[in-house]
């Protein structure tokens, strides 16, 4: 693939425009389209082209990727009335980098089929100060002469691509794993915090002494510090934490399991985000929600016991996942 294929890309939050302003750093032409316009924006000073249409982004192009907030948004974009699947050309590559859930990746994939369209599943991994420095982690599903022709462009946003299955939807449930397992760890580190603070003990001083001890982990160590000091504004919220493990409890159903742990989980996060957290840092608001349950109380914006308090919306550190 050269630098001259037409890429359009849909959907520039903060880390829609880290991965586009990654791409234009690399040579690509890029033009980018956004529900909220003002997102969008900022981008011409980049050197993208913005448009008002989603269609008017995916017609002509060559490469069309995707980094939506959810399902809804995703149908509505690509498969709605003038949508853009319907503006891309035959023959043309869809790469979804957004966290979906596996029916949408199929029904995607027949989508693309039945319109002779290619079709790459490539969710990332990483927050947005990751992606602008072309080091997230890409999980690729799709065939063979698809996933070739995705590669340069991913090559340019990652440290690294797993290619995980011939089948779309396969990508798309790795990362459904990796976002429950991440839940899993924070969840178990929040509660050690609050078990160490009850007793008197440093947070960061016991974080840091297990996962030396145990770990040697730099995605421990950099969690430990994203729940002690969270940043402003979020890389990701607990929201977003609740609507991964929702659809990672949804695939599960389809093909008969009865996740127990991951129940808890969501169940947990349901009423976080209810409480008014949702748009905490995913890991400061987990924290949060396990101090309040710890305690008896119900969680809210900030949280703490008397010799630790944390506001969630922190110190400006830089997560380095």
């Amino acid at each position: 693939m050269s630098e001259s294929v037409r890429i359009a890309f849909l959907g520039t939050g903060s880390m829609g425009s880290a991965m586009v302003r990654r791409l234009l750093a690399t040579g690509h032409a890029v033009t980018v389209w956004n529900r909220t316009p003002a997102a969008a924006t900022p981008l011409v000073e980049d050197g993208a082209t913005v448009v008002t249409e989603a269609a008017e982004a995916a017609r002509g192009c060559d490469v069309l990727l995707t980094m939506l907030f959810d399902d809804a948004a995703h149908e509505q974009t690509l498969l709605g009335a003038g949508g853009a699947l319907a503006a891309l050309p035959a023959g043309a590559l869809h790469v979804a980098c957004g966290t979906i859930s596996v029916g949408l990746s199929q029904r995607l994939a027949a989508a693309h089929a039945a319109r002779g369209q290619q079709f790459v599943a490539a969710p990332v991994f990483g927050r947005p100060n990751v992606a602008a420095d072309g080091r997230l982690w890409i999980v690729a599903a799709g065939e063979d002469a698809a996933l070739e022709r995705a590669e340069p462009v991913l090559t340019a946003l990652s440290r690294g691509i797993s290619r995980v299955g011939s089948e779309p939807q396969q990508a798309h449930a790795v990362k459904l794993a990796g976002n429950f397992m991440i839940n899993l760890m924070i969840q178990a580190m929040s509660e050690a915090v609050v078990f160490a603070e009850g007793l008197g003990i440093d947070a960061a001083t016991m974080l840091e002494t297990v996962n030396a001890a145990l770990f040697q982990s730099p995605f421990y160590a950099t969690y430990a510090r994203l729940l002690l000091a969270p940043p402003d504004p979020p890389g990701a919220t607990l929201r977003l934490g609740l609507k991964d493990v929702t659809l990672f409890l949804e695939a599960a159903g389809s093909c008969g399991l009865k996740p127990e742990v991951a129940t808890v989980i969501a169940a947990r996060l349901r009423a976080a985000a209810e409480s008014g957290l949702g748009d905490a840092d995913w890991a400061a608001g987990m924290l949060a929600a396990a101090r309040s349950a710890a305690a008896g109380t119900t969680a809210g914006t900030t949280t703490g016991t008397a010799s630790h308090t944390v506001a969630l919306t922190g110190a400006k550190s830089e997560p380095v996942h």
